[in-house]
């Protein structure tokens, strides 16, 4: 079941985020960039004011919290800032769900077009998103370590979507811009997906 997440929800994803980062970013960040004490609570800060938001749908399984995913919209354009899945529940379609969420809350909002960013060394990531269509973005393919994506969204009956933009709608949230991506790392590092799917 996707959902909005909820305040009741933060103590679950916090964990979940950490836990999935800590899997694609060991061994090319220092541990204390994502299970540091400091980390872990600025991370909850950035979560609970991206759950304020209304910018959060949970996976659930099982009555637990497998998957999140933040998405945000950027100057009128759709960005998927966090995706991640439970890496007990990799290759279950988790990820899969959580991203085609997002995607018919982007066609019912009317975007062409979609963005991400994601770590260029999570080859998991990277395959996972290559299978949905996402492509190098033409004006921005980088941004430092991270490969900028582009997702060309086309006509929704051609995809299949199921209604879901209705029950999330697309929010354009009011924050400053240094806070586009609150649950970065100091340094910078989102990894939106883990590619479990």
């Amino acid at each position: 079941m996707i959902r909005l997440a909820t305040e009741a929800d933060l103590d679950a994803v916090v964990a979940l985020h950490t836990e999935a980062r800590a899997t694609y970013y060991r061994g090319h960040l220092p541990d204390a960039e994502f299970l540091g004490p400091e980390e872990v609570a600025r991370s909850r800060a950035g979560w609970a004011a991206a759950v304020g938001r209304g910018i959060v749908l949970c996976a659930e399984r099982d009555g637990e919290v497998a998957g999140v995913a933040a998405h945000r919209v950027d100057d009128g354009v759709p960005v998927l800032s966090q995706l991640h899945v439970s890496p007990a529940r990799w290759r279950r379609g988790v990820g899969g769900e959580l991203h085609d969420a997002c995607v018919e809350i982007w066609h019912a909002a009317g975007a062409p077009w979609a963005r991400l960013e994601v770590f260029d060394k999570n080859e998991r990531a990277r395959a996972f998103y290559a299978a949905r269509g996402w492509t190098p973005d033409p004006e921005t393919p980088r941004n430092g370590d991270h490969l900028v994506l582009r997702l060309t969204l086309g006509p929704r009956e051609e995809r299949g979507m199921k209604g879901a933009g209705e029950a999330f709608p697309l929010r354009t949230p009011h924050h400053h811009p240094s806070e586009r991506n609150p649950c970065a790392s100091r340094s910078g590092a989102t990894s939106p997906a883990p590619g479990a799917t």
